[in-house]
C-alpha cells in the first residue's frame, strides 16, 4: 500500500491544498512556503484575463463614477492588474491632479506590477476632469482611473 507524504506535523499535505484553495480565494499572484526540507510556490499569471476566466468585478464604486461621468468625457484605463499610485515615490507629489490640463503622452500614473513599476501616458490632450481611483488601491484589467475632458 503507498504511504501519503507527511508534512512536518505528520499530517497529509492538505496543508498544501488550503494554500492553493486560499491564493486563489485571495486573488494571489505568486506564494512561496518553506518548512523544514519541503517547499512550495504557487504562482499564477496575472498580466490581464485569461481565456477561460472571466476578468475579476471591477469595485462597484469606480464603475458608478464612471457611469455618472458625462458622454464627452473620455476615460483612461488600466492596462494591467496591479496598485495604483499617484506619484513616483511617496515624498513626490502627484504626477497630476483634478483640473490639470494634460498633454497626449503626459504621465500620469504609475501601477506597480509584479514589483515593476509601469508608467501610465495619456492618449489624449485635455483636463484632467476626474480622478476614479484613490492612491495605493488595487485596480483591475480595464478598470477606469481617469476622465479625462479632451481639448476641442
Amino acid at each position: 500500500m503507498p504511504r501519503k507524504a507527511k508534512s512536518p506535523a505528520g499530517r497529509p499535505h492538505h496543508e498544501a491544498e488550503a494554500l492553493i484553495r486560499l491564493a486563489a480565494q485571495y486573488d494571489v499572484a505568486e506564494l512561496e512556503v518553506a518548512w523544514g526540507d519541503n517547499r512550495i510556490r504557487i504562482r499564477r499569471e496575472t498580466a490581464g484575463p485569461s481565456p477561460s476566466r472571466p476578468p475579476a468585478p471591477v469595485a462597484v464604486e469606480a464603475v458608478e463614477r464612471a457611469v455618472a461621468q458625462p458622454s464627452h468625457l473620455l476615460t483612461i484605463e488600466a492596462p494591467m492588474v496591479g496598485t495604483f499610485y499617484r506619484s513616483p515615490s511617496p515624498e513626490a507629489p502627484p504626477y497630476v491632479s483634478e483640473g490639470d490640463p494634460i498633454k497626449e503622452g503626459q504621465i500620469l500614473c504609475v501601477i506597480e506590477a509584479m514589483k515593476l513599476m509601469n508608467e501610465i501616458e495619456s492618449k489624449v490632450a485635455g483636463r484632467v476632469a476626474k480622478i476614479l481611483v484613490e492612491n495605493s488601491q488595487p485596480v483591475e484589467y480595464g478598470q477606469p482611473l481617469f476622465a479625462i475632458e479632451p481639448l476641442p
